[in-house]
């Protein structure tokens, strides 16, 4: 059964018969004579395409560039036309050029991109959070709430949640919402400690620094704490230069083998 025409509006004025253009199309050979015809055929459809894209201004996108994707989808829709199916050309282009703006939006203009399934349900989340809110009226609804009305569980809810904040991003240059003259974000954002790795390895190390002798541990406090010299320590403790090299050096391959040891 062929399916009803688009309304008038939507139908190129003074072009033939939009079956016998699509038939000849079918019919040509590739040629200088088939690329006049599809583009003839192109720029006849194209206000239909540019009508479609206005219904989704407004969504933060340029209309230049929703017209320029509504274009991309009349031609795939041109070109994947048969006549033969017996459906009108704008039943199928319509669904066509719309899919392109949607796909578009969902691939596009998100600040951070999500995997289709949590877009997906983002919307679900979306809509029943505001149908929740406006039938009760008391504010935002429970998670439990939104996975009863959606019949998502609320793992799925959650991620649903999260995406909300993904489609913008805050800029690091914005400043605290409702608070004047305060310091943006980029201000406030926390750096890298080295300190931190330092404190991981001296906790590391502890328990091989307790197994060594009186000796050995007075020697690397001495060396690596109070900085002292190699001399300065054999003249210290009375021994030589050449013994306290060796001691540091078999202490720390002590404490190495047993860090390395105690690591997963």
């Amino acid at each position: 059964m062929q399916a009803a025409p688009a309304p008038e509006n939507d139908r190129p004025t003074d072009t033939p018969s939009p079956d016998r253009a699509f038939r000849r199309l079918r019919a040509l050979s590739p040629g200088p004579e088939r690329d006049a015809l599809r583009e003839e055929t192109i720029c006849a459809w194209l206000p239909m395409a540019h009508r479609i894209a206005t219904r989704f201004r407004n969504r933060g996108e340029a209309m230049d560039d929703l017209r320029q994707v509504a274009a991309m989808g009349l031609v795939k829709a041109v070109d994947r036309y048969d006549p033969e199916r017996g459906k009108a050309f704008e039943t199928y282009a319509v669904p066509t050029v719309t899919g392109e703006l949607k796909r578009h939006f969902r691939d596009h203009t998100w600040d951070v991109h999500v995997p289709r399934r949590v877009q997906d349900l983002r919307n679900r989340v979306r809509v029943a959070r505001r149908e929740l809110a406006q039938s009760s009226g008391s504010g935002s609804p429970t998670c439990a709430e939104i996975a009863s009305a959606t019949g998502l569980g609320e793992e799925d809810v959650l991620l649903g949640l999260e995406a909300l904040e993904s489609y913008s991003a805050l800029s690091l240059d914005a400043e605290p919402a409702g608070v004047e003259g305060g310091s943006p974000l980029l201000d406030r954002l926390g750096s890298c400690d080295t300190a931190l790795d330092t404190a991981v390895d001296r906790e590391a190390a502890k328990p091989g620094l307790r197994e060594l002798p009186e000796r050995e541990r007075t020697i690397l406090y001495l060396r690596y704490f109070q900085d002292m010299t190699q001399v300065r320590i054999a003249e210290r403790l009375g021994i030589s230069q050449m013994h306290v090299s060796r001691l540091l050096s078999q202490s720390c391959e002590r404490v190495r083998e047993g860090v390395l040891q105690g690591a997963p």
